[in-house]
């Protein structure tokens, strides 16, 4: 899940966009502290923790549709927090007076729409994206290498899904393992060292990334079809889980640093080499 901030009359909401189920999950504890327009942060949390007993106690429904979800605190790090749907919020907005109860009514409502718009036709969300990196300075160029980057990546996911892979901890592992084939780095380490923590690394990449990316990216889609030629050629099929296209990109972002699988088994990294240097 991408987190993706928004603001309503200057204070920041965090919340969610789940692809899989195409559902924005918004922070109740932001949208209670925008309700009571409460500054402190843990004073709206204890608002929201007595409101949830209450609510419970109820059998109101609300709150068994909120689920928990991690999203980035003032400290930069993550924690389980309380979301909600718009329309899960639409209804517990009613549960607590205040003056912006119908502000907030109307601004979800208004974000639900602009999704509904954005299924209806998916240019609208490619055009929002572009203004957004325009905003942000980016150059033509590098907005079409990014529209270009994630329409390869979502050929990668679709293969994956094809064959098994499951979304979230082993999409991640997948997509770590082709970056720090490129990048030489791990996407945690490369965040940290652009001072990122939740954000999409790829909406943060300089001038010079998206191309090397790229073209990874698509030196493995390539070699996945290669792989289910031959195995229909095998009259057989590809092996379903998670072995097969984790040992495919490893030899597809081998190629694309001009290595091979023998000559990375038979050459010392410079330590080995300097220690057998030192050896008697």
């Amino acid at each position: 899940m991408k987190v993706s901030p928004a603001s309503f009359d200057g204070q920041s909401i965090r919340r969610l966009f789940d692809e899989a189920t195409e559902t924005w999950w918004f922070s109740v504890i932001d949208v209670v502290q925008v309700l009571t327009q409460q500054p402190d942060y843990q004073t709206a949390r204890k608002y929201w923790n007595k409101l949830k007993e209450r609510l419970g106690k109820e059998g109101s429904e609300s709150v068994t549709n909120c689920h928990r979800l991690k999203l980035p605190a003032a400290d930069g790090k993550n924690y389980l927090t309380d979301v909600a749907t718009a329309e899960t919020l639409l209804r517990l907005v009613q549960s607590v007076p205040s003056p912006k109860a119908e502000p907030i009514k109307l601004w979800l409502a208004k974000v639900g729409y602009e999704r509904m718009q954005e299924m209806a036709d998916p240019a609208l969300s490619l055009d929002r994206a572009r203004q957004t990196w325009q905003q942000h300075g980016r150059s033509d160029k590098w907005i079409a290498q990014r529209m270009t980057g994630q329409e390869t990546r979502n050929k990668l996911t679709d293969y994956w899904r094809e064959h098994d892979i499951k979304a979230g901890h082993e999409f991640a592992i997948l997509t770590n393992i082709i970056h720090t084939e490129w990048s030489g780095v791990s996407v945690k380490d490369h965040k940290a060292v652009k001072g990122l923590s939740s954000h999409n690394l790829r909406d943060h990449m300089t001038e010079a990334e998206p191309g090397p990316v790229n073209a990874i990216y698509a030196r493995c889609v390539a070699s996945q079809k290669g792989l289910a030629q031959g195995a229909k050629r095998r009259r057989g099929e590809p092996r379903q889980g998670f072995a097969t296209p984790r040992r495919v990109f490893l030899i597809a972002t081998r190629r694309e640093r001009g290595e091979n699988s023998a000559t990375r088994r038979c050459t010392p990294s410079p330590a080995a080499q300097a220690g057998r240097r030192r050896a008697p």
